[in-house]
């Protein structure tokens, strides 16, 4: 029981035992006055918000870590009695609820929108709704609420920054033979035509062997005799230090457009994959095949291929990653490396101080690979001890070793950052 409530049920006692007591006609008025309050104000919240239909939609379902998310609501009165004010309340899983808006004064058969935004500051599968609608009486007696689902789901990407350059494999002739692999990307390579199928872009038709046999013939295509470029995320879970969420204003004002620069929270997984986004964007722009590889909850092991949705899938694969993971980098590596074409570059990304490093990294060159060490400073993130060792003898073995530590502009630690020993000599893009 609230206190108005409480208020108007001693007024109504207080009348009864009055109206006992002295049998004046005034008290037992107040008796009639009271009742009729409590009853018509009751009655009156029951029926507040009969007719009342919520719709929610949102432009994109899905965006990255540091932009603004914007929903438009939508209060829609379908009954011909007006409803004197409802509260919209937003129970989504965001990291950062939105404020309740009210809506006053909603005429019958009239409808009413609003914009609600917020910052999005971490990423992972956020479901948005359910909507809660609240509405009362004008005298504040009684409240009642109502629940309206929502199946939407919000996937947020990791934040990816933009790299000028970084180590980028130069083209290889495995054995001299090119890659006998179909792929339906545009490449140098035509393999041969086929019948078109519905849904084939236009630039793939083959107008002379269309010519001749009557009808539309599209052409196939091989992969090129590229190396490939595979992403390995350190995810084991003793490694990994720094809380995994950050704190911004939520305030949106009137010049709630304007970029706002969002910094990464200091957490060694979120460095890691955000770098591990941002390197797959790098070379999948360069029209390279980028596989991606992690042990989180289990083994995920991304195919290497080329293309916007390939990054997609990247992207995806990351938005969800957790330092949860019970496998070691070098046992992943162990794995792998014998599935991976001789001559690929393999970017290896952990916060990892052990020895493991340094033995993974030389099983990599062994297989004929091409390792590049990404070493996030744990020790800035508050860790026990820096990767510097770890580096230098990564170092000794020719391979490229780009140090990051917390708070460091990715951009431009990863474009000029990497050191290239002596003894390995790659290109760069």
């Amino acid at each position: 029981m609230t206190q108005t409530q409480r208020i108007v049920v001693i007024l109504l006692a207080l009348s009864i035992l009055a109206g006992v007591l002295t049998g004046d006609q005034l008290y037992y008025r107040l008796i009639f006055l009271w009742a009729l309050l409590l009853f018509g104000t009751w009655i009156f919240t029951k029926t507040s918000l009969r007719g009342i239909k919520v719709f929610r939609k949102a432009r994109f379902l899905r965006s990255q870590v540091g932009l603004l998310f914007e929903e438009r609501y939508e209060i829609r009165n379908t009954g011909s009695l007006p409803r004197l004010w409802i509260e919209v309340r937003d129970n989504s899983s965001l990291p950062n609820p939105r404020a309740s808006f009210v809506i006053s004064m909603l005429g019958g058969h009239e409808s009413r929108s609003f914009n609600a935004r917020s910052r999005l500051v971490e990423r992972g599968v956020f479901q948005l709704g359910p909507t809660i609608l609240t509405s009362g009486d004008p005298f504040g007696l009684f409240s009642v609420s109502q629940t309206y689902e929502n199946d939407d789901v919000l996937l947020v990407y990791p934040l990816m920054v933009d790299v000028d350059s970084f180590p980028n494999p130069p083209g290889l002739l495995p054995g001299g033979d090119a890659l006998r692999r179909r792929t339906a990307q545009i490449t140098s390579n035509a393999a041969g035509v086929r019948e078109y199928v519905p849904g084939d872009p236009l630039n793939r038709i083959h107008w002379l062997s269309t010519a001749k046999r009557g009808h539309l013939m599209a052409k196939e295509f091989e992969l090129d005799p590229m190396a490939e470029v595979w992403i390995f995320v350190d995810a084991f879970k003793h490694i990994h230090f720094g809380k995994g969420s950050v704190e911004i204003s939520t305030s949106i004002d009137l010049d709630w457009r304007r970029n706002v620069k969002f910094k990464l929270p200091p957490s060694t997984i979120e460095y890691c994959v955000s770098i591990a986004a941002s390197l797959a964007k790098y070379y999948l722009q360069r029209q390279r095949a980028v596989g991606l590889v992690f042990a989180s909850s289990g083994l995920r092991v991304l195919p290497s291929d080329r293309g916007a949705r390939q990054l997609n899938k990247i992207l995806e694969s990351l938005a969800t990653l957790q330092p949860v993971g019970e496998m070691p980098l070098e046992g992943i590596v162990e794995i792998q490396a014998r599935y991976m074409p001789r001559g690929s570059t393999v970017v290896v990304i952990t916060p990892s101080t052990s020895e493991t490093v340094f033995r993974t990294a030389d099983l990599m060159l062994r297989r004929g690979l091409r390792p590049i060490l990404v070493s996030i400073d744990a020790s800035t993130f508050g860790g026990p001890s820096s990767p510097e060792k770890v580096a230098m003898s990564v170092e000794l073995l020719g391979i490229p070793v780009c140090s990051v530590a917390c708070g460091d502009n990715l951009s431009q630690v990863l474009s000029k950052g990497v050191s290239e020993p002596e003894k390995l000599r790659m290109e760069t893009g």
